[in-house]
């Protein structure tokens, strides 16, 4: 867990940051602020879970440095720590849901026992939100997308190992187990087209619960709407299999579907099943193949119910699978996961050695795709292949890459290097850029708000994300920067200037002349004045 400990007065936040064994209560950092301001700096970039604040402090107060808080984090728990007895105050902090109102100074029990009820809350808080009650509630109420996504990522070749196959499955509610499965993929004809606006949703929920209805009496059924805009259902026969034969039996029951939908909805399907087949090794593969007969066989036809036949394709002329499994090159390389589209490369390539060593068209299938992928990532971040990779775009333009295998994964691992470290480039220049707009923005509004939200604000970026990338290209906090700024500013103005110590202190940002002094003594060891008047 993490501490701040606020106070105007230092040796109080000396103190009890750097004298106190918080260790061992589980504190783990404990961060110091010596006004308000700075303490909402520091609440911007650091996962604070306690707040122990004085109550009276220049510019703003203990009670609402909370009120701030609250509006950010209703979970963060703050303690306040006060030289007056004064009932109002305590009763203000009560209303604020302050932990402890203690009275300085403090007994050591006294602090560490506010500070263990503040981590009992907080764990009290978290665990509930974490328990496996509200996890299974969660669970319960998003299980039909759950299913659906299991069951679509499975048909796109996701691989799972078995144990968790067979967790998920149990934890979804699915009757399924690894053994014999059919396919159905039902196409909704035009009839259903005028819903296509308004109530496609619920028709295609009317079907699968009829359907469910129908097979449901004999199979386990196990539905979703998959990316063609086909409703696939996964069948398993139940244990007490029917007389009927198992293809005849699908086919009885399609028709039966087919024919309810047309009595009670007035809209026809067509319907592809597959051979039986082992879930779910084989489950891509026969639903490539359901998905090629509505292509091939059925086409325009309506209110079809066909078998798909259980023949082997001829293996110079099956479909690639690496590429298109997800994630995708194309969204690897959007995420910036770059040793991850390495191995997507490779895994590519080892398919095309092993399966389509002799097949041209396999290659220049893969080289399109990669090559696309490349251009994409390229004009996201507003630039182009051309500029980018220069004359090595020379071997795709005249198909040269895609001449053979060897050819192609030479050229495209070395473009993803090549693309890899334009990115990284154009990231640090981008950050740079951030760092210049900051600074810039920063010397010339010091008497205005520079707080890093402003600044986060003056270049569109949430205030986390500036702070780590001024950290990284800085290697210094952005309050720090500002902290540093102003004292240089400061400095300056002392001894080139006849201003006062109170326009000074206002011109650089801090309205409080007095808190300004303090500040920089803290910092020269010396009042503006003497550092003036020394002429340091």
């Amino acid at each position: 867990m993490q501490m701040i400990i606020v106070d105007d007065e230092a040796h109080w936040v000396d103190n009890l940051s750097m004298h106190k064994p918080w260790h061992k209560l589980g504190i783990d950092h404990v961060h110091k602020a010596y006004s308000a301001q700075e303490a909402l700096r520091i609440l911007e970039t650091h996962p604070i879970d306690i707040v122990i604040s004085d109550i009276l402090m220049p510019e703003m107060t203990g009670i609402e440095l909370i009120e701030r808080i609250r509006l950010r984090d209703k979970k963060i728990k703050c303690i306040i720590l006060s030289g007056h007895s004064d009932f109002e105050f305590a009763k203000e902090a009560v209303r604020h849901q302050a932990v402890d109102y203690l009275l300085k100074p403090p007994t050591d029990n006294e602090l560490f026992g506010a500070v263990e009820s503040a981590i009992a809350q907080l764990n009290a808080e978290w665990e509930s939100v974490s328990s496996q009650e509200r996890t299974q509630y969660t669970l319960r109420e998003n299980l039909p997308l759950l299913r659906g996504q299991l069951l679509l990522d499975a048909m796109k070749g996701h691989r799972m190992p078995p144990e968790e196959w067979n967790r998920k499955l149990d934890s979804y509610g699915l009757p399924f187990c690894k053994g014999d499965c059919a396919l159905l993929l039902v196409r909704m004809e035009e009839e259903f087209g005028q819903y296509r606006n308004n109530g496609q949703q619920l028709m295609e929920y009317a079907i699968i619960n009829m359907a469910e209805e129908i097979f449901g009496e004999f199979t386990e059924v196990w539905g979703v709407k998959e990316e063609h805009g086909y409703l696939a259902f996964l069948l398993q026969l139940k244990e007490e299999s029917p007389e009927l034969g198992k293809e005849s039996l699908l086919e009885k029951l399609s028709m039966q579907l087919q024919y309810k939908v047309k009595q009670f909805l007035k809209g026809s399907l067509s319907i592809v099943i597959t051979e039986w087949f082992r879930f779910p090794e084989q489950l891509p593969e026969r639903y490539r193949h359901a998905t090629a007969y509505f292509r091939q066989i059925v086409g325009d036809e309506r209110e079809f119910i066909i078998r798909v036949g259980d023949t082997e394709q001829n293996v110079t002329q099956g479909p690639l699978d690496a590429i298109y499994m997800p994630p995708t090159l194309m969204n690897l390389l959007e995420a910036g996961r770059w040793e991850a589209a390495e191995d997507k490369l490779a895994t590519v390539f080892s398919e095309l050695d092993e399966r389509w060593s002799e097949s041209w068209e396999h290659c220049m299938e893969a080289g399109y795709i990669i090559a696309a992928s490349f251009a994409h990532l390229a004009h996201r971040n507003g630039n182009t292949l051309v500029h980018l990779l220069g004359q090595d775009l020379d071997s795709v333009r005249n198909g040269e890459a895609f001449t053979s295998i060897a050819r192609l994964r030479n050229w495209s691992t070395g473009m993803l290097g090549k693309l890899k470290e334009g990115t990284s480039s154009e990231i640090k220049d981008s950050r740079s850029l951030y760092v210049n707009k900051v600074q810039a923005f920063a010397e010339k509004n010091l008497h205005l708000d520079v707080s890093l939200r402003a600044l986060a604000d003056h270049v569109n970026l949430h205030p986390t994300h500036l702070s780590k990338i001024y950290k990284i290209e800085t290697g210094e906090g952005i309050s720090d920067y500002v902290s540093r700024l102003r004292m240089e500013s400061a400095c300056h103005k002392l001894k080139t200037t006849d201003k006062k110590v109170y326009e000074i202190s206002t011109e650089i940002g801090y309205l409080d002349s007095a808190y300004f002094i303090k500040v920089f003594k803290r910092q020269f060891g010396v009042t503006p004045q003497e550092y003036r008047d020394g002429n340091h």
